[in-house]
Formats: structure tokens, sequence, C-alpha cells
């Protein structure tokens, strides 16, 4: 069976392109020109994927994506934006987004990008709802759980901690922390980092990994506490507790 993608971009040029190039590579497309048609689709037929403009009439993307995610509604969710500054992406990861592509674009960097959400989305036990327990749990079989420099993941249930303190993750950033913990005190370059996480590596010009980073150290970090990850000029990125 096809993916299924639910496009919402309300440029009719940028939305018919994208739609047709879409369905040249595979995908069962439903497009749509704002967010109000594309949280009326969403409740009628929940698409594999999301691809959402930010800057649109009425709903935008960064509304259309908290709604669902106040909703409990973990889809993935991709970006299109031609909002440039850091502050600006750091909404739309704020909104509950998983990734974004700037305009203009390389439609097969919206592919890759694609396959990279697709292939994490997964279902965990999250998706079941139901409540939590207070602070990390106990290893319940030998090898369910990551740990190093005080973070504690829990793969199977897509949860993380900081010491007691739960940390609220979009799928991309829980990757990337699980990354970091799984190779704690080993300095992971940019396309290692690429690699693993988005499947594609977007050359020493993309800005997106800096921003992924500096978005889960302001969940992650404390105050009075060490920082946990490190840059490591022109190589990348290091999880350690000095």
């Amino acid at each position: 069976m096809p993916h299924t993608v639910l496009l919402a971009e309300d440029d009719r040029a940028i939305r018919n392109a994208l739609e047709r190039a879409l369905t040249l590579e595979g995908y069962r497309v439903t497009a749509v020109a704002d967010g109000v048609e594309a949280l009326a689709q969403v409740h009628r037929s929940r698409p594999d994927v999301l691809v959402l403009d930010v800057m649109m009439p009425g709903v935008d993307g960064l509304q259309v994506c908290r709604v669902l995610r106040a909703e409990g509604d973990r889809t993935p969710v991709l970006m299109l934006t031609a909002l440039v500054e850091t502050a600006d992406r750091i909404a739309g990861l704020d909104a509950g987004a998983d990734d974004y592509v700037v305009k203009p674009f390389d439609v097969e960097e919206v592919f890759a990008r694609l396959r990279a959400l697709l292939r994490r989305a997964r279902p965990g036990p999250e998706d079941g709802g139901g409540a939590r327990a207070a602070g990390p749990p106990r290893p319940e079989t030998p090898g369910r759980f990551v740990e190093a420099a005080g973070v504690r993941m829990d793969p199977r249930a897509r949860r993380a901690w900081r010491g007691e303190r739960e940390l609220e993750l979009t799928r991309t950033e829980f990757e990337l922390l699980e990354l970091l913990v799984g190779n704690a005190g080993v300095v992971l370059d940019h396309s290692t980092i690429y690699d693993r996480i988005w499947g594609y590596d977007f050359g020493p010009g993309s800005k997106n990994l800096a921003v992924y980073v500096g978005y889960l150290r302001r969940k992650l970090d404390e105050p009075g506490a060490p920082q946990l990850i490190h840059t490591v000029r022109g190589v990348g990125y290091v999880l350690r507790e000095d």
C-alpha cells in the first residue's frame, strides 16, 4: 500500500507541483489549500504523514500542528517554510513539527525527509494513551533502557528523563538524543548524525542539525547542572557530563 500524504499549501502553483511530484514518487496525496481544510481532512482520515506550509491564511501550519498534538495525534509533520531565521524554525519544532524544509526547496530533499520520517513512524505504547507513572520506571527486561550522563531512555515507549524530570520530545529530538546517549563520550560527526537520523546528508551548508541540537539543549539543560551536549567545532557533537 502506498503511503498517504496530506499536503496543505495555499500557493496553488507550489501545491499542484508538489502534489504531482509526490504522486509520481508513489505517494497517495490529498492536497488542500488551508489549515481548516487540513484539520477537517485529518479528522476524516488520518494520513501517514503531513506536509504543512507555515504561512497560510486563517489557520496556519503551526496552529494545525498545535491542534493535532493537543489532541494526542502523533502523525509525523514536515513543515514547509519561507522563514529562514533560527527562531522561526524553532517555533515550528515547538509547535510539535518533526522536521522542516526551507523554501525554495529541492523536491528530492522533501522526498528524503519524508522517507526518514516514515521510517521512524513506528507505533509506540504512548499512542495507546493511559496514565504514566511519575519518574523513570525501572527496567522490566534486560536491555530495555539506554542510560548515560544522568539521561535515561526507554526506546520502546519513546520516553526520556533527565534525573526524575521527563522530557517532552518530538520524534526527531528523541531519535537524536537516543543516538547521542547510545554513543556517550564518542564524538559523532555531522555526516554520521545526518545519515543515522535523516538518512540523508544535507551538506555542510545546512543548519538543520544545529537547530535541532539547540532545541534539544533547551529541553535537556537545567539551571546549575552541567551541559550534556557539547559541540566539537568542525567535527560534530558529543554527549558527556563534564
